[in-house]
């Protein structure tokens, strides 16, 4: 999924995913691909269907490697690019490939997808999953995509409509609606662009938009193993997040919440959308 994906942090990051990084933040990137496993499988055979042979794959804004570890075992003659600003986070996605016997067909790259790039092409598939929103000029980071792409290459960028939602009482939902507003708020804020319709964005930069997918995700009981930690994880960062822009009783609330909420009071909601391009 997006985050310290390759640009400068600001304060409309902070107020998104919570300051900072660490442990809690890499361990909320893992949440999210265990507990949506099966959207996330689907658009990983989804870009494999846009490549052929031998594939040469960068993800833009890798994160912990997800991705890249994913198309890895779904491609194995694939060769990945991971490419991160967060040394710490690349360090990780090191690791987990050698991890999983994957390290011959994977590399890391640091660099702020800001500014400029260093050589990353020619590829066949640029995968960039929940991490455009962050970037500064889309239309810029667009373009470069498309030099970074050989004639024919495919773009798949997958996008959030906004922030899981988790619970499930009048009180709870509420008080996730006030978080989301003021979340809503600060991104426009802050020129977070989530929310834009990148298929008008792609054909602006040159590319074929072959493909337009919307993912309405909502997960009842029983859950996945790691929900509730990815509900509590997801909680105490929009806490921390929002500390100056809430007000003492829903800061409180969300204290609580975060550590006791259980599975009979939870649901998963997301909303997600991906587009899948090609270089003419």
């Amino acid at each position: 999924m997006g985050h310290d994906h390759g640009h400068s942090h600001d304060a409309s990051h902070d107020a998104s995913h919570g300051a900072g990084h660490g442990h809690a933040f890499a361990d909320m990137l893992d949440l999210d691909a265990e507990v949506l496993h099966d959207h996330h499988h689907e658009v990983i055979a989804w870009a494999g269907s846009l490549v052929g042979a031998r594939p040469r794959i960068v993800d833009l804004g890798a994160g912990t490697g997800t991705g890249t570890l994913a198309l890895a075992r779904h491609l194995p003659d694939a060769h990945l690019t991971a490419v991160d600003l967060d040394a710490d986070l690349l360090a990780r996605v090191d690791r987990r490939a050698a991890d999983a016997g994957v390290a011959d067909r994977v590399r890391t790259v640091r660099a702020d997808l800001d500014s400029d790039w260093p050589d990353l092409g020619p590829v066949d598939l640029v995968w960039a999953s929940a991490s455009m929103h962050h970037l500064a000029d889309p239309g810029r980071t667009l373009t470069q995509v498309h030099t970074v792409l050989r004639p024919g290459g495919a773009v798949l960028i997958t996008e959030l409509d906004s922030f899981p939602r988790f619970l499930t009482d009048p009180a709870g939902v509420a008080l996730e609606d006030r978080c989301h507003a003021e979340l809503a708020r600060r991104r426009l804020e802050h020129g977070m662009h989530m929310g834009l319709n990148w298929g008008t964005l792609l054909k602006a930069a040159g590319f074929e938009v072959e493909s337009e997918r919307r993912f309405d995700i909502e997960l009842r009981p029983p859950l996945p193993a790691q929900a509730v930690r990815y509900a509590r994880v997801s909680l105490q960062r929009m806490r921390h997040g929002l500390a100056d822009h809430l007000g003492p009783d829903d800061l409180d609330a969300l204290d609580r919440l975060s550590t006791t909420v259980a599975e009979p009071d939870l649901t998963v909601r997301t909303v997600r959308t991906a587009w899948a391009a090609r270089r003419p």
